[in-house]
């Protein structure tokens, strides 16, 4: 499904602040979350498509990949961070 700039920007905000509650230690503030949330969306389509798994169309489906995506994301994030 196709979404716009304001869509993206919604879908980032919703998965980045979910990834950064589900991964502990804090979040990065606001704007930081938005793109961790956009580039787990990317991340997490790519490894859908990847791994040949279709969890639907529309807004929820494109917020579930994204959020695991940013979850990934989060993960390797902070073990940069602790290095």
């Amino acid at each position: 499904m196709q979404h716009g700039i304001i869509a993206w920007l919604i879908i980032g905000a919703i998965a980045g602040w979910l990834a950064g509650v589900l991964v502990k230690g804090g979040g990065f503030g606001l704007f930081v979350d938005i793109i961790v949330g956009i580039v787990g969306a990317f991340i997490g389509g790519w490894l859908a498509g990847l791994l040949g798994i279709h969890i639907g169309t529309g807004m929820i489906s494109s917020i579930i990949t994204a959020i695991i995506g940013a979850v990934i994301l989060l993960f390797v994030i902070r073990l940069f961070k602790r290095a």
